[in-house]
């Protein structure tokens, strides 16, 4: 069997394509969890449906049963394994989330799930001894956390009022994460308002020792990855701050305004008025045609040389990327993939026009 050459994750589905073509991966674990709901609501649809079920559902107080049909699964990120042709990845649905294992046969092996957390982004560290990922909480933060290869004994390795996610192992000696990390902000009053602009950090595990590799007040850096050689890869899109700070000028103009504003509205609703009793109303405009799924332009591709050197832009309109093990990059816009030699060079499509959202090297 040919090992696949990318993996990839488009709206909760997992794609594995290789030379001679793709395949939707389906878990079995997920599989059977939807039969298992099939089960359940064939069971009790006696007790909703049907003349007089209705009365009974809610005597009985019983929620109504969803359809099987809309139980939700979705694969959320995806990473190669350690052996050839092998991926990690996460699922979840709106009760559970758990990481798998799929060997180059196709058998699924569970790791683990659970009800408590969301787990998201793994990274199997080079020498085979653990797992990193990120673990989303009820409260909305998000800590770093590292497992047994067994899926056992998981120990979250960072805490705070931040979102610490997708974690990659750095290559070379002693246990390091490359990661990216935004700060929860607060207002005057203490309350949450909104998370700070995402940067990379880099974690020791031995050591405890953490060191900010990139940030800016005006940018997010996204999915950070290191090469063998120290250079620090990562996505840099613009920061969107929804707290913007007020104009007086504009302030003061628009209290101006306000008289006219209400006077506008009342001639308004009266125009309406006459318009419904003479069967006018104006109708609705259709809708405007669907936009591009292609990412935007000022989402960057970045690299920045060992040591905190000047970063250089390697691609615009990047949404994902990877690193493959031969040294070669693997990125996407949204819509295709592209693949960048080793060494760099022009990057060449790879796959078209296949609608991506998360992508990972094989």
């Amino acid at each position: 069997m040919t090992d696949p050459v990318l993996a990839y994750i488009f709206q909760g589905q997992l794609h594995l394509e290789r030379d001679g073509g793709g395949q939707v991966v389906e878990s079995a674990f997920g599989r059977s969890l939807r039969d298992r709901a099939a089960q359940i609501y064939n069971r009790h649809a006696w007790k909703t449906q049907g003349r007089g079920g209705q009365s009974l559902s809610r005597a009985l107080r019983m929620p109504d049963m969803a359809d099987p049909g809309e139980f939700r699964i979705a694969v959320t990120s995806v990473a190669r394994g350690w052996q050839a042709g092998e991926l990690m990845y996460t699922l979840e649905t709106d009760e559970i989330s758990g990481v798998f294992v799929r060997d180059s046969e196709g058998v699924e092996k569970r790791l683990f799930h659970t009800a408590d957390f969301r787990a998201r982004h793994p990274d199997p560290s080079p020498d085979g001894s653990a797992i990193a990922l990120s673990v989303s909480h009820r409260n909305g933060m998000a800590n770093l956390a590292v497992l047994k290869p067994d899926g056992s004994d998981l120990n979250e390795v960072t805490d705070g009022e931040s979102m610490d996610e997708a974690p990659r192992w750095v290559p070379g000696a002693g246990r390091r994460l490359v990661f990216q990390s935004a700060g929860m902000a607060r207002d005057l009053r203490g309350r949450y308002s909104h998370m700070g602009p995402s940067c990379v950090q880099q974690l020791d595990l031995d050591s405890g020792e953490m060191t900010c590799l990139a940030q800016d007040a005006g940018f997010d850096f996204l999915w950070p990855r290191m090469a063998p050689d120290g250079a620090l890869y990562y996505i840099r899109r613009p920061y969107n701050n929804p707290i913007k700070k007020p104009n007086p000028a504009a302030v003061a103009g628009q209290t101006m305004l306000m008289p006219f504003r209400i006077l506008f509205g009342i001639f308004k609703f009266f125009e309406l008025m006459a318009m419904a009793r003479a069967g006018r109303l104006p109708q609705p405009e259709k809708d405007a045609p669907e936009t591009s799924g292609k990412t935007p332009a000022s989402w960057l591709l970045m690299r920045q040389p060992a040591g905190g050197g000047t970063a250089e832009t390697v691609a615009e309109a990047a949404r994902s990327f990877d690193l493959a093990n031969n040294g070669s990059l693997l990125y996407s816009d949204g819509l295709d993939a592209y693949r960048i030699p080793v060494g760099g060079g022009s990057p060449q499509k790879v796959l078209a026009g296949a609608q991506i959202d998360l992508i990972a090297a094989l």
